[in-house]
């Protein structure tokens, strides 16, 4: 099943914000395998859902039986404080802080608002519904198996803000959409054990640090009586580069992200493109044995395009995968989870410039198609 909601694309320019984000990624996944080489969707495992004019989940309702989130759901995860400025005040400040628009010196960095034909603040009412498309993702993986006995799997066409912080936005992420459906479900007493699976080329250090927190705060455990839930990550990643670079680093306070690390970390070098893949696959096995014997109800894969070799943001340049080694890469994941009959949520995370839709796009013909490349 893929999910796709063309409402709710980010064209960042359109707030003045000039990254190299692609406004047509998902766009171009469903265009490629709707037609031109990848065939029409008739044949793919499960529905498109294509929901043009959705503002939100209340417009998704239909879909799943899937409620709305809701202020409580980001407060269960992030500080109060934070999400209190969010809804008022404080809005304009984090969204400047999370996409780095401002400079240490106070200059414009990115951020052209001459050019901006939206209010930047409106850019939180869309973000809000990314984070409902995560969620709702997860809701249709678990509650949708597949009627010749494979576990649920949805691919959601957006979402991935894994470097949004307990008390602030980083990285291009405001609010982190997958602690917040994970903590959403174990609220709801539809998961116990979730994994979050991070192919992002940068460390997912937001979600290292949320879970870290939640753990802390005594609301996450595998322990034997716990009603509550447990996240387990693992994150696969460049080994220097943002958010490790020297400066970042420095910059660092102890006990926060980016020191903090996934439950399984995976640091490869520059050049070690040919490990990637087997350090994944042992990655896996780990994850496995720290759930003790548990089968997860859900895994929330962070499937970002940016290792692929003609991503275009500059530092993401460490990790060059060609595309076949990109769907190779998605293909042991998700052999892995099927052979275990974990349901899966897959969602676009980190990938930037022209051609940032191919990986992502090429994994899902292949799984059309019912075999690797």
């Amino acid at each position: 099943m893929i999910l796709y909601d063309p409402a709710l694309t980010m064209n960042f320019q359109d707030y003045g914000i000039m990254l190299p984000i692609a406004p047509d990624r998902a766009g171009r996944v469903v265009e490629f395998l709707e037609g031109g080489d990848g065939g029409a969707f008739s044949g793919f495992p499960g529905p498109v859902l294509d929901i043009p004019g959705a503002r939100g989940l209340p417009a998704m309702k239909g879909l799943g039986g899937c409620p709305g989130l809701d202020r409580r759901d980001l407060e269960r995860v992030h500080q109060g404080e934070f999400i209190t400025g969010l809804y008022g005040a404080g809005l304009l400040g984090a969204l400047l802080n999370a996409y780095e628009l401002i400079d240490s010196q106070g200059r414009p960095h990115r951020y052209e608002p001459d050019r901006a034909v939206k209010p930047l603040t409106g850019l939180f009412e869309t973000i809000l519904n990314q984070v409902g498309g995560t969620y709702l993702a997860c809701r249709l993986a678990i509650g949708r198996p597949d009627p010749a006995g494979a576990p649920g799997f949805c691919y959601y066409l957006g979402g991935g803000m894994h470097h949004a912080r307990y008390d602030s936005g980083a990285g291009f992420c405001l609010v982190n959409d997958i602690v917040i459906a994970a903590r959403k479900l174990h609220a709801e007493g539809l998961a116990r054990l979730i994994w979050v699976v991070d192919v992002d080329a940068h460390k997912g250090c937001g979600t290292a640090e949320l879970v870290s927190f939640s753990r802390a705060r005594g609301e996450l455990g595998l322990e034997s009586g716990k009603d509550r839930g447990e996240i387990l990550t693992l994150s696969v990643q460049m080994a220097a580069g943002w958010p490790l670079d020297e400066e970042t680093l420095r910059g660092a306070l102890p006990g926060r992200a980016p020191l903090l690390p996934s439950d399984v970390e995976i640091p490869l070098a520059a050049g070690d493109e040919a490990a990637y893949i087997p350090e994944l696959e042992q990655g896996l096995d780990k994850l496995e044995k720290l759930s003790g014997g548990q089968k997860p109800d859900l895994a929330i894969v962070v499937d970002g395009a940016d290792p692929y070799e003609h991503d275009g943001l500059p530092s993401s340049a460490l990790l060059k995968l060609t595309l076949d080694q990109c769907v190779a890469r998605d293909w042991s994941i998700y052999t892995f989870l099927r052979a275990r009959s974990i349901p899966s949520a897959w969602i676009m995370a980190g990938g930037y410039g022209d051609r940032a839709w191919e990986p992502a796009a090429f994994f899902l013909r292949s799984l059309k198609e019912g075999e690797e490349i």
